[in-house]
């Protein structure tokens, strides 16, 4: 008797080199290079090299990468609970946390090496304290204790106009200490922004971020508080005349905006009406513009 035939196993998926940039969170990267190269030229006041411009691109990504890594690596367990990051390649399986974690360890001391190397020792030490703040600080500590998750953590991302600055000129003012606050303000803007719109899946899952835990009021207000630090804060390099007036028209042009979109959120939001992406949407996108030109405008008025 002829057994009856059967559909043959499906072979098991192998990961790809577009799995291992996955996990490098190519999308996240694009807007902490834009700072860390804009800074050069701001450190330069002009062109700060082709070959040095290669090389922190490359360790910047390499870095900035690797905490990704890790990052997805700790928590892949929360990840494949939520929509948009149950498809990533360590929480659902595609690549072992043993392999990501050789990737993650080999992008680290390699970005490291490089910025020693051909760069600043200070470069090489500005980067890695970054990778240090957003995988332990941030995200083993952190993200899943309070809901300061992401003023504190957030500091991470400030890290990468200083390792721009330290590599062209081996050590660090107070302009560049601007560049760090800035930052450090501007990412609740922006990332509030977000977590209101996806504030039920990080309820699902046990995330303590604002929205959840003390509400989408409590969180605009924030918002808008924050806000108004940020343009204030960017327009002091004027006082200080690190900057001049390029800068300032820019700044105050691009702040003024920023204010204004913070304000309709908040308006809608104390109305009593739910939060709607058309509302929160706007704000989270033009923040990241914000942040990109507002950079550029420093770079230009640096080089002038």
């Amino acid at each position: 008797m002829t057994p009856p035939a059967t559909d043959p196993l499906p072979a098991p998926m192998r990961a790809t080199w577009r799995d291992y940039l996955a996990l490098t969170k190519p999308k996240v990267i694009s807007l902490l290079l834009w700072t860390t190269i804009t800074a050069m030229f701001m450190a330069a006041r002009g062109w700060p090299g082709l070959w040095p411009l290669i090389v922190v691109s490359l360790a910047g990504y390499m870095s900035a990468g690797s905490a990704g890594v890790f990052n997805m690596i700790i928590d892949r367990d929360i990840d494949l609970k939520m929509q948009r990051t149950a498809k990533r390649p360590t929480s659902s399986g595609l690549i072992s946390s043993r392999n990501a974690a050789i990737f993650g360890t080999a992008l680290q001391v390699l970005s490291f090496a490089l910025l020693w190397v051909f760069t600043t020792p200070l470069a090489a030490w500005m980067s890695f304290a970054g990778f240090i703040f957003y995988v332990v600080i941030y995200t083993m500590w952190l993200k899943r204790s309070t809901w300061h998750n992401i003023v504190i953590g957030g500091a991470a991302g400030c890290f990468p106009p200083l390792v721009g600055y330290a590599a062209v000129t081996g050590n660090l003012d107070l302009f560049a200490g601007y560049l760090f606050a800035i930052i450090f303000f501007w990412t609740p803007v922006h990332f509030w922004a977000l977590a209101l719109m996806i504030k039920e899946e990080y309820r699902e899952v046990g995330i303590p971020m604002l929205p959840v835990v003390h509400g989408d009021r409590m969180t605009v207000a924030q918002i808008g508080l924050y806000a108004i630090y940020t343009v204030v804060l960017s327009l002091m390099p004027v006082y200080f005349g690190a900057v001049g007036w390029v800068y300032f028209v820019s700044g105050a042009a691009l702040g003024a905006w920023l204010l204004v979109l913070s304000w309709r959120l908040y308006q809608h939001v104390m109305s009593g009406a739910k939060v709607e992406k058309k509302v929160a949407v706007p704000l989270y996108l033009y923040s990241m513009l914000y942040l990109a030109l507002l950079f550029v405008a420093g770079a230009v008025d640096r080089m002038l």
